[in-house]
C-alpha cells in the first residue's frame, strides 16, 4: 500500500480515538496520537509526543469553547488550578530529570482502562449543587491543592493529565462528569500548548504531513465528541465516555 495512504490512515484513526476522548471526556490526546506515530509509522517518539500535544491545543480549545458555550466550565477554579498545574509540572519535570527512566510509562494507558469501567458501572451523576455549596475558600485550597498533585505527577512521569484531571475533578472535589470535562480540556488547552512549544523547540519541527493531518482529524472528532456530549443525558454519556475509554485503553495496552 502507498506510504501517503497509510500515513493518512493512521493519522485518521490516530485522531479519531484521540479526538472522541478529548471531546468526551477530557482524554490527552498524547496518551492515543503518540504511540500510534511510534508503532505504527515508526516515527521518533519525542516528536510523536510534540505532534499529539500540538493535535491537543485545538482540539482541547474547541472542545472548551463547546463546554463553555453550554456553561459546563468552571473558569473561576480551573484558571486556579490551571495556575498550579503549569507551576508543579516544571518542578516535577526538573526532579525527574535526575532519576532513571522508571516503569511508569504505562501510568496513563491503566488509568484510562481503570476511569472506563469507573464509568460504565459506576455513573458519574453529581449535579453542579454539589459544588456551589462549598464555600470560596474551599474551592480554591481544594483547586490549589488538586493542579499541585496532578502538575507534579504529570511532569514527573510524562503522563496520565487528562485522565488524573478528570478522576480528580469527579472523584474528589465533587463535579459533575460535563463540567468535569469542560473544565479539564480548558486546563489542557494551555498545558498542551505549553508542552507542544517545548518540544517543537528541543526536538525540531517534526513532519508537517504528519502534523497537520494529525491536528485536524483530532480536532475534527473532539468537535464531534463535545457537541454530542453537551446534548447526552447523564447515564448515556458515563456509558459511551466508558466505553470509548476502555477500548481505547485497551488498544493503547496492545500496541
Amino acid at each position: 500500500m502507498n506510504h501517503l495512504i497509510i500515513t493518512i490512515l493512521v493519522c485518521f484513526l490516530a485522531g479519531t480515538g484521540a479526538g472522541l476522548g478529548t471531546g468526551l471526556a477530557g482524554l490527552s490526546a498524547a496518551a492515543v496520537v503518540s504511540p500510534m506515530l511510534v508503532t505504527f509509522l515508526g516515527y521518533p517518539a519525542y516528536q510523536a509526543v510534540g505532534i499529539a500535544l500540538a493535535s491537543d491545543v485545538l482540539a482541547s480549545a474547541v472542545s472548551a469553547y463547546t463546554y463553555h458555550k453550554n456553561k459546563n466550565v468552571d473558569l473561576k477554579n480551573g484558571s486556579i488550578m490551571l495556575a498550579s498545574v503549569l507551576v508543579f509540572t516544571l518542578i516535577g519535570s526538573y526532579i525527574a530529570s535526575f532519576l532513571p527512566d522508571g516503569a511508569m510509562g504505562g501510568f496513563s494507558k491503566v488509568m484510562t482502562l481503570l476511569v472506563g469501567i469507573k464509568f460504565i458501572t459506576s455513573p458519574i451523576l453529581t449535579t453542579k449543587e454539589v459544588q456551589d455549596a462549598k464555600s470560596r475558600k474551599q474551592q480554591i485550597t481544594q483547586s490549589l491543592t488538586s493542579g499541585s498533585l496532578i502538575g507534579f505527577v504529570c511532569g514527573f512521569i510524562g503522563a496520565g493529565g487528562g485522565m488524573m484531571l478528570l478522576m480528580v475533578l469527579t472523584s474528589v472535589l465533587g463535579y459533575e462528569l460535563k463540567i468535569a470535562v469542560g473544565t479539564s480540556v480548558f486546563i489542557m488547552a494551555f498545558t498542551a500548548l505549553t508542552g507542544a512549544l517545548t518540544h517543537f523547540r528541543l526536538g525540531g519541527m517534526p513532519d508537517v504531513t504528519i502534523l497537520i493531518l494529525c491536528i485536524v482529524f483530532t480536532f475534527i472528532w473532539a468537535r464531534i465528541g463535545a457537541k454530542w456530549a453537551n446534548k447526552a443525558e447523564p447515564k448515556k454519556l458515563n456509558r459511551v465516555t466508558g466505553i470509548v475509554l476502555v477500548t481505547l485503553g485497551i488498544i493503547m495496552l496492545i500496541v
